[in-house]
This record gives C-alpha cells, structure tokens and sequence, in this order.
C-alpha cells in the first residue's frame, strides 16, 4: 500500500471519549509528555497545548515543530513528528514571563483538572506555577510532572532526553551482551521518550480515578530513569533478583544474537515456537525429528532454554528451505506462533494492518494531506478518536483567551 492508498480518514465531530470533560493544561514537548497529552487526547479529553515564544535563535514552540521536513509550500511549524504527536489539541502561545500571559494561564488552570508538564522544576517554579502555587488556584489539581530523574535522588533538576536516559537506564549495554561488541550503543527509537510517556498517561489516569473517588488531587511525578531502569529490569534482572544471584543480567533467551527475523527464500519470518507440543511440531514440519531425535538439549522448557542459542542456530539452517508465504501456509495451521517480517516501507502494505484501518489519510486545511496512525485502542461503548488535526503554533490563543475572560476567576 503506498501513502496515496492510506484509508481515507475524516475528523470526528462528537466526541465520546471516555475522558470526554476532563480539561488538561498541557506545558510539555518534545516526545515524552507530547506522546502522553497526545493518548490522553485521543481518549477525549480537551488538551490545550502552551507554547512559549523563540528566543533570539528559535522561531518558538515545540522544538519538534522544526524537526523533519514539511512539502513545498506546507507551513515550516507542522513537522512530520511534531504531526505525529500533537493531534486532537489546541495551542496557546503565551509568554508567562509577562504579567497578562501568567494572569490568562492561572485563570486557564482554574478551569482544568490535570496540569502536566515537562518544564525542569525549577524553571516551574520561577514561573510561579509549582505544585502549591497550581494547587493554590485549583485545590483538586492532578499535576503531572515529566521529570528526567526523581526528586529525592542526586540528579534531581538534571536536564534528561532519550539518549541520556538509555545510557544511564542500562539500555545501552543490552546489545553489547547481545553480540559482544563492547561499545555501548542506543537502540533506535525513542524508546525511553516513548514509554516514559506511556507511564504519565497511566499515572494520570490514575490520579484521575483516586480524585474521582475522594475528590482530593495530587502531585504525581515521572521520572525517566526510574521509569526506563524499571521497564528494562522487568526480564534483564534476571538473575540478580536473588541475593546472592542465582544467574547472569540479561534475560538468556533474550540476550543471544540468534534471536533474530530468519531468513527464507524471499524474506523473513518471525518465529517462535514456545511449548514443548510446538517445538514437537516445527521440529516435524521443518524435517528435523529425526536429526533431533531424543536430543536431551531440547526436550523441555528448562533445558531449552539453557540452550537456546544453539536451538535457534539449529532453526537457521532450515528456515531458508521454504519462502516465507510457505512456512506460513505450514506453520499457522498448526497454531505456531510465526508472523512475515515487515521492512519499514512494507507497514502499509500489511493486509492486517490495513483490515483495520490503522493508517489513515487526512486532509490538513494549511499543511495538505497526511497519514495518521489512528488510535491503536478500541473501546466498545467510549471509542477513542481524532476530532482535531495537529496545531499551528499559537493557532488558538485568542479562541483560548476569549473563553477564559468570560469566566469568573
């Protein structure tokens, strides 16, 4: 499927999110709590997107409206990640180092129930907007704070993107154990970014249900590396989570460079076959029975998993004997846990993926067409949605600013 064959797409007019009334002041960039706004907006709730004015070496707003290149004629502020992260809110720029502007965000935060924002501490509170001076105005306020590492820890106060965090997270000596090369490398994605913006909607939603129950607010932080140590200890702690250790870091099965898409004729497929009944049955397919035979290596569990990467070497040498739409036809039957590898430029050509419509085609009013990834989530009775396309920067300051003048503050 090319671009141009993305399923058409329009903005929903109703929202029946299940976060549809919750209005949250938004204060983050970048990709950790833009990604997070961005879920919680999907999911219904009303985002407004602050942005600040550039100084003398920037044009302002979210460093990632700049990132990446936009079409011939498409305004410079929409770039292609800034398009992928910021839908379904508005944006406000404000200069809150002037007096009207600080006076517009308090009235703002008087009318919201989550305050998020990724601003150092620091810099919040020589804003005037740290946790008591928000709870101050809103006493009920959930005030979510993307930090880059936690309050109580000698790093408070650090700055901290993804790079820095997968360095100090452990992140960067997984591959290293993986094929032996020493040099420590960062896997490439924003991957610390991504989760951690993950853990804030998570986090969010729960001070949302704690309120809703008792009607008392909070300061709930995340912090990156607390976060992202976490996520990567969940298997690599493996065998340091006895005292003394019972095993090695790294999840076994996982740290070996035999864990890999395998070739086959045409491609690759992703394979694992993970019970002893499925390993019986590959074993069958793939015409290795008898060269196994009783192979106590690879009889159970246990012992397949002291020597796993002698299995999965084995698994190599026979998966080129078929295309990969063959080793399909044999294995699926079979409930064979196995999927064809996509290249990055094959995502949209995927039949699942465009079955249910995860690409979508918009139409941007300044910007032109686009390609949206749809939200992932489904919800039988509260469907998540895209009602908003991706702000131009400061497009709603004065729709924002009217609305708040006309309330009591």
């Amino acid at each position: 499927m090319t671009a141009s064959k993305a399923r058409p797409g329009a903005l929903e007019r109703e929202n029946r999110g299940p976060l549809k009334g919750v209005r949250i002041v938004d204060l983050t960039s970048v990709v950790f709590g833009a990604y997070a706004t961005q879920m919680l907006g999907d999911l219904g709730a009303e985002v407004i997107k602050i942005e600040f004015p550039g100084g003398r070496r920037g044009a302002g707003g979210d460093i990632m409206r700049w990132a990446g290149q936009t079409p011939d004629g498409a305004p410079e502020d929409l770039g292609p990640i800034f398009m992928t992260l910021n839908r379904n809110k508005r944006s406000a720029l404000l200069d809150l180092r002037e007096p009207r502007a600080a006076k517009a965000l308090r009235r703002l935060i008087a009318r919201c129930d989550v305050f998020a924002a990724s601003v150092r501490y620091d810099g919040l509170t020589r804003l005037n907007l740290d946790y008591e001076a928000v709870r101050a105005i809103r006493p009920d306020i959930v005030y979510a704070h993307a930090a880059g590492y936690g309050a109580g820890g000698p790093y408070a106060g650090e700055p901290a993107y993804d790079d820095l965090i997968q360095a100090a997270s452990g992140l960067a000596d997984l591959l290293p154990r993986v094929d032996g090369d020493p040099t420590p490398r960062l896997l490439p994605s924003l991957v610390a970014d991504k989760v951690s913006g993950c853990f804030m909607v998570q986090a969010i939603l729960a001070a949302l249900f704690h309120r809703q129950r008792t009607g008392e607010g909070q300061f709930v932080e995340i912090p990156m590396l607390e976060v992202m140590t976490s996520f990567n200890l969940a298997e690599h702690f493996f065998g340091h989570v006895y005292d003394p250790p019972t095993g090695q870091w790294a999840y076994s099965r996982v740290a070996t460079p035999r864990r890999k898409p395998y070739p086959t004729k045409d491609g690759h497929i992703g394979l694992l076959p993970y019970t002893d009944a499925q390993w019986d049955q590959f074993f069958a397919v793939a015409g290795l029975s008898e060269r196994i035979g009783a192979d106590p290596r690879f009889c159970d569990y246990r012992t397949r998993a002291r020597h796993i990467a002698e299995l999965y070497a084995l698994v190599e040498t026979v998966t080129p004997n078929h295309t990969t739409d063959e080793w399909l036809a044999l294995l699926k039957p079979l409930q064979i846990p196995v999927a064809r590898m996509n290249r990055l430029d094959e995502l949209m050509d995927d039949p699942h993926l465009a079955a249910v419509g995860l690409f979508e085609r918009h139409t941007h009013p300044e910007a032109g067409d686009y390609i949206a990834l749809r939200p992932p989530l489904a919800f039988s009775a509260t469907p998540a949605s895209i009602r908003r396309h991706p702000p131009r920067l400061g497009e709603h300051t004065d729709e924002i600013l009217a609305e708040i003048e006309t309330e009591p503050f």
